[in-house]
């Protein structure tokens, strides 16, 4: 629409400077005509326009012409901006990338005169994990698409038995929890609403089929849910090595977690006693010994041996 094109081109200006019709041309993908046609309507509507003629020459704004920044502080508008670009290093989208050039056009005007100290960046966020799968953008832009065209999507899954189950879902609402991206959506299959981890969906297609939306039970945070898993929560005690002991400040708050004169650390918490539980524990080798349960730790050694049958048997 031409009003978004005007506002957009408002905002570049302030944000780069001096913009050539023909880089704003192949920007927004209009001709040349059309730029100097939207500089006209931006003069007649106030916006202070000057033109440069020359190689060198283009558009940009008077320089002391800003949009008002209402009721934002410089903080507030740079913590926004850390925000939209922790969003952008998990989420293709070109709206991210536009959202992040207008609040940068209100920030740049209110910096003028501050500190270089004051520049510098004291939160950077960035939502793309080190060392797990990388690649999930396309998946995430697909279903946010899907969302937007209420068009149903269909792909495979894998359940916690790990097998693979072809599914038709209405995908309601994204999610970004941690660093792990999940999709709630109506199930065709189970006919009830579910949540499931992006991770684990493949072979992702946008259907040309649409749906009408479903009243669905939202959340503003996702909390564990019990019904997850079938376990009882049982208190549960590990003792580790002190080579352990920054993955155990990882996953454990303070109060958990009690230091020995040796070193060793001896943590007292709730826990499931599932297939979650017990793969954390053996990510851990030997630097961890189950103290309590016992059932537990009985449960571990027998993990552990069938492990190593696997490798002293390996074409079994």
């Amino acid at each position: 629409m031409k009003i978004d094109r005007l506002l957009a081109i408002t905002v570049l200006l302030l944000n780069r400077g001096r913009l050539s019709a023909k880089e704003l041309a192949d920007r927004f993908e209009v001709s040349s005509k059309t730029i100097y046609r939207d500089m006209d309507t931006l003069c007649q509507a106030g916006i202070p326009i000057v033109a440069h003629q020359g190689i060198t020459g283009g558009f940009e704004i008077m320089e002391h012409y800003m949009i008002d920044k209402y009721w934002l502080s410089a903080e507030e508008m740079s913590a926004l901006v850390t925000a939209v670009k922790g969003l952008s290093s998990a989420l293709e989208d070109p709206q991210m990338g536009m959202l992040l050039e207008k609040i940068k056009a209100l920030l740049r005007r209110v910096e003028q005169g501050l500190g270089d100290e004051y520049r510098k960046e004291p939160v950077i966020m960035d939502f793309q994990p080190w060392g797990q799968r990388q690649g999930l953008k396309p998946a995430v832009g697909l279903l946010k698409q899907a969302i937007h065209d209420k068009r149903r999507v269909q792909m495979e899954y894998i359940d916690a038995e790990g097998g693979a189950e072809r599914r038709t879902i209405e995908p309601a609402s994204l999610f970004l929890k941690g660093n792990v991206w999940y999709v709630q959506a109506f199930c065709l299959e189970r006919e009830d609403f579910r949540l499931f981890r992006l991770s684990r969906m493949q072979d992702i297609k946008m259907l040309s089929e649409a749906y009408e939306p479903r009243p669905w039970p939202g959340k503003e945070h996702l909390e564990w849910d019990s019904s997850w898993s079938n376990a009882r929560e049982q208190e549960t005690v590990l003792l580790f090595e002190a080579a352990a002991r920054q993955r155990v400040a990882d996953m454990f708050p303070p109060e958990q977690v009690t230091v020995n004169p040796d070193g060793s650390l001896r943590v007292h918490v709730l826990y499931k006693l599932d297939e979650w539980f017990y793969g954390m524990i053996l990510s851990f080798g030997d630097q961890v010994l189950v103290e309590l349960p016992g059932e537990a730790a009985e449960e571990v050694k027998r993990r552990a041996k069938r492990m190593l049958q696997r490798y002293d048997n390996p074409d079994r």
